[in-house]
């Protein structure tokens, strides 16, 4: 897939490139990673779901607080989940991303975690 198709099909996020004195890290974050996991957002979801039933969480009866807080522990604790999410995200990126994505790939690794687990806790009434 080249690059040009690859960015044809992410969704276009209205509103959201409406300040044009952005740092690099803020664009790219704005312009490549937001659409990629809007783009994503069901098989993110999907994949939570599943992570939940295969390490038998309940979530069923639970409160909204108690399932905030697994999905907080979740984000900080388990390191083998939050690299199967970031490379569903980066998987999705153009070659030029990619190494642009390596040039500050902590940073970047931090916002594409923190924009799922803000897109799963936006949901929690589904689970």
């Amino acid at each position: 897939m080249n690059r040009d198709s690859k960015k044809s099909i992410r969704p276009i996020i209205e509103g959201i490139n409406a300040i044009s004195n952005k740092s690099i890290e803020e664009r790219f974050q704005n312009e490549t990673l937001r659409p990629i996991i809007k783009l994503q957002h069901e098989l993110l979801v999907s994949y939570f779901k599943n992570y939940l039933i295969s390490k038998k969480f309940k979530f069923q009866g639970v409160s909204n607080l108690k399932k905030l807080e697994l999905i907080s522990t979740v984000f900080k604790k388990d390191n083998a989940f939050k690299s199967e999410l970031k490379g569903i995200v980066i998987g999705h990126f153009t070659t030029q991303e990619f190494t642009l994505y390596c040039n500050t790939k902590s940073d970047f690794n931090k916002r594409i975690l923190t924009i799922i687990q803000q897109r799963i806790t936006s949901i929690i009434d589904v689970f």
